[in-house]
């Protein structure tokens, strides 16, 4: 039942198990959708999406998936919620309201459900019909004294339209992030280790507490010596041609980093699309401002984290071939992948942070670089779930 939506669920990347599917057909089963498409999108919703993140996929996938669609039942309901709540506050004209009272909702609700079956097609004008226009008891913007809107503006939105305001997407976690979140996340990647020597000057609240308890509430005030991170952080940025496009938000990343001030030490390079002799001290790759790559890695110790930050899109040639690189006519005389390969190899933790989605990776113009690259360095999109996702793999076990 319904596979094909739970195909398009997981087409958007939304996490779902056969057993949280199997569940959701079960309740279906047991009628808790009511035959609503409405009650079908939340039911959905609370069953099958385990973090609000993924409510915009699902609206999206939603949406793409029933749009157009209206069930005869959320009509039918709508109908009769509208004669028994709204009637009695109508201003209306004594024959108006006797045109009103003369229907009967069990005869109402059979000759809608006749119509809703007979009825093919859209249709405007004419006295039977549900439609726009004329003068037919059901429909909207028509002329029947005591006709009963159906369709047009409403208080109430249908299941699709909830789905098509994406009320969501700011909870998405794989949008493309601004400073803030960069710094929120950046915190993550610490640890902490207690001074030996200095001063006690950080208060203890777990010791506290415990000490205050030992004396029967009378305070203890505990102190302890400040920890500090020990964390040491390499960047290396991609400049310039198609990294472009991402100028603002490398500069992102930049600040954010600036702004985070626990880290032990922290190291900017740059690079124009891929690693060779020599790496540059500011953005515009000037060889007058660089450090050869060889002392870069006798300077930077195998303990810092280093984060690549690029699209990994060149010419093939520009990994492969000697005297391959075009930045400014600076021609490497290894391949590209030798130096990516001897800063990969030095230190214990790298990643590649890449601008471009991840859908893209394997079937855009840089795709084949795209996937050398991956092989050489653990590669993550450059949002919000996969920034968070590389700094998991920077704190992780050494990398092999």
């Amino acid at each position: 039942m319904f596979i094909n939506f739970f195909y398009q669920l997981k087409a958007y990347r939304i996490p779902i198990s056969i057993t949280e599917w199997m569940l959701f057909v079960e309740a279906l089963s047991k009628g808790m959708a009511h035959s609503s498409l409405v009650g079908f999108y939340y039911l959905a919703r609370a069953v099958l999406v385990k973090n609000e993140a993924y409510y915009d996929r699902f609206d999206m996938a939603f949406y793409s998936y029933f749009r157009g669609v209206e069930t005869p039942v959320e009509l039918m309901e709508s109908v009769l919620q509208w004669l028994e709540n709204a009637l009695p506050a109508l201003k209306l004209s004594p024959e108006e309201r006797r045109l009103y009272e003369e229907w009967d909702l069990d005869e109402l609700r059979q000759q809608l459900e006749e119509r809703l079956r007979e009825q093919k097609e859209e249709h405007h004008g004419g006295s039977k019909w549900i439609g726009t226009g004329g003068t037919s008891p059901f429909g909207h913007s028509g002329q029947h004294p005591a006709g009963v809107r159906i369709g047009g503006e409403s208080l109430n939105r249908s299941a699709v339209q909830v789905a098509a305001q994406r009320n969501f997407r700011g909870y998405r976690s794989d949008a493309i992030i601004g400073v803030r979140q960069f710094e929120i996340a950046l915190r993550k990647l610490r640890q902490l280790s207690s001074k030996v020597e200095g001063p006690l000057e950080e208060l203890d609240l777990e010791e506290t507490i415990n000490k205050t308890s030992d004396k029967g509430g009378l305070l203890n005030l505990v102190w302890a010596r400040s920890r500090k991170n020990t964390i040491k952080v390499a960047l290396l940025m991609d400049s310039g041609g198609s990294m472009s496009p991402y100028s603002r938000l490398c500069s992102q990343l930049f600040t954010a980093m600036n702004r985070t001030s626990h880290f032990k030490d922290l190291r900017f390079f740059y690079f124009h699309n891929c690693i060779y002799q020599h790496l540059y001290h500011e953005p515009s790759c000037f060889l007058r401002d660089s450090i050869r790559t060889e002392d870069f890695l006798r300077m930077i110790g195998p303990e810092y984290k280093i984060i690549l930050l690029g699209d990994a899109s060149m010419a093939p040639s520009e990994l492969t071939m000697p005297g391959g690189a075009i930045d400014y006519s600076y021609h490497n005389n290894e391949t590209g992948i030798t130096w990516l390969k001897r800063v990969a190899n030095h230190f214990n933790h790298t990643v590649w942070l890449n601008p471009i989605p991840a859908p893209f990776w394997e079937r855009g113009l840089g795709n084949y670089t795209i996937q050398v690259i991956r092989e050489i360095f653990p590669m993550f999109e450059l949002s919000l779930e996969g920034l968070e996702a590389a700094i998991k793999k920077l704190k992780g076990p050494r990398q092999i």
